[in-house]
């Protein structure tokens, strides 16, 4: 499971990145929209100049000396001309010139006569679409004659932004994108929430398991003394005791995990020699043991810096396995060897062996080589994953050969102290 601080990072790095895109993207977009905005306000002004000049052609009066337009907003223009406005005419020569500088938005237009001050004329227009002019401002001119017209793009923001094209594609992208991390980091924290429930359930759980365990120990014991109870109770104080001590080392390979999980004890790193460490676990294992266990300690170098008692349970865990798995009598020999500044270590038994279809999962948690309807060994699926989890913090390689039926070796290699 992620720790917490790897997940706080991801969280950071998830937001900052978010941030940086979502700012980019509405940068570039804004640019973008107001680059096309400037083009169409040049593009407008320079076609309404143009209709404003042949009216003046057409009317056979002279062009003022000052720019006929004035852009009142950014959708709305009005052009000052100094005698009478035909109202077909001018609509002509506004689609005419609108087509020629590629402006395609609808626009409305209203004719104003500022000497009878009323509007005299006006249409909307826009492709396979007339309808009546809506009410528009009314701009007195300097002067108070004269006739002007004005130009309305009603929906210019609506048409600019459906014609960005590509900005518009990757904005929708931007925020699919968005969408979906959002989504991810919601169904990380949300799992990771599970996971500590689930791992506060598993050490509380085995925690209450000790104190009964315990308890079945010490009547087990008292059972067994002599004069206590008859021989056939002694044997069956004997079965119980064993059984008992099954469940105990069960029950605290949960709370190695647990506790390995939750991060309460990190590594107490010393210099320790492997050798001394395999010696200790073989001597333990041996202990009621019906079968072999040899040692071919081959390296010259065996010191490194680890945890005592976790690489202790890596060894106590692969000669369980070897033991357990193994449908004869049990021949387990571990080997040592240096490869340059590492240290190597091979756990091989005569086991049952491992198909090769699951030698890639048996390092999961709680996963189990499947035996079909056959039960005969029992466990959690944690050991093998604990192992792996030790080596990788000890900066260390472990991975497994095996062919079924004729055993496994558990190669393992650690960096030399």
């Amino acid at each position: 499971m992620v720790s917490r601080s790897t997940l706080r990072m991801i969280i950071i790095l998830a937001v900052t990145s978010i941030s940086g895109i979502t700012i980019t993207q509405v940068y570039w977009v804004r640019r973008a929209f107001d680059i096309r905005e400037n083009q169409f306000n040049r593009d407008v002004n320079t076609a309404l100049n143009t209709v404003a000049a042949s009216l003046h052609n057409i009317n056979k009066t002279q062009e003022p000396s000052s720019n006929p337009v004035e852009q009142i907003s950014s959708n709305y223009f009005i052009v000052h001309i100094n005698g009478p406005i035909d109202a077909s005419v001018l609509e002509f020569l506004l689609v005419t010139e609108f087509k020629n500088r590629n402006v395609k938005a609808g626009f409305e237009y209203g004719i104003y006569d500022c000497i009878e001050k009323c509007m005299v004329g006006g249409n909307y227009f826009s492709p396979g679409n007339v309808r009546a002019v809506s009410q528009f401002p009314e701009t007195p001119m300097a002067g108070g004659d004269g006739y002007y017209f004005a130009v309305q793009f009603p929906s210019l923001a609506a048409n600019m932004i459906s014609g960005m094209g590509i900005w518009g594609f990757s904005s929708a992208v931007t925020l699919v994108v968005i969408f979906f991390f959002g989504y991810t980091l919601f169904v990380m924290l949300k799992q990771r929430r599970l996971s500590e429930v689930q791992k506060d359930f598993i050490n509380n759980m085995t925690h209450e398991f000790k104190t009964p365990i315990s308890t079945i120990a010490i009547s087990a014991q008292v059972l067994k003394e002599p004069g206590i109870a008859p021989d056939r109770l002694r044997n069956y104080a004997t079965i119980i005791e064993n059984e008992n001590q099954r469940l105990r080392q069960q029950v605290e390979r949960v709370l190695q995990m647990a506790r390995y999980d939750q991060e309460e004890a990190g590594l107490k790193l010393e210099k320790l020699s492997v050798h001394d460490l395999i010696e200790a676990a073989v001597q333990t294992r041996r202990v009621g043991l019906e079968g072999e266990i040899h040692t071919e300690f081959g390296a010259t170098k065996d010191k490194i810096e680890g945890d005592r008692l976790h690489l202790s349970n890596v060894l106590y865990n692969l000669l369980d396995n070897a033991v357990k798995y193994c449908a004869t009598r049990p021949v387990v020999t571990i080997r040592t060897f240096n490869d340059g500044n590492q240290l190597g270590i091979v756990a091989r038994d005569n086991g049952i062996g491992i198909p090769a279809a699951e030698r890639s999962r048996i390092f999961e948690k709680f996963y189990r080589v499947s035996t079909g309807n056959v039960h005969n060994v029992k466990g959690f699926g944690l050991g093998l994953s604990y192992v792996k989890e030790i080596v990788t913090k000890h900066k260390g390689r472990i991975w497994v050969e095996s062919e079924l039926g004729r055993g496994s070796a558990f190669h393992i290699i650690l960096p030399l102290a």
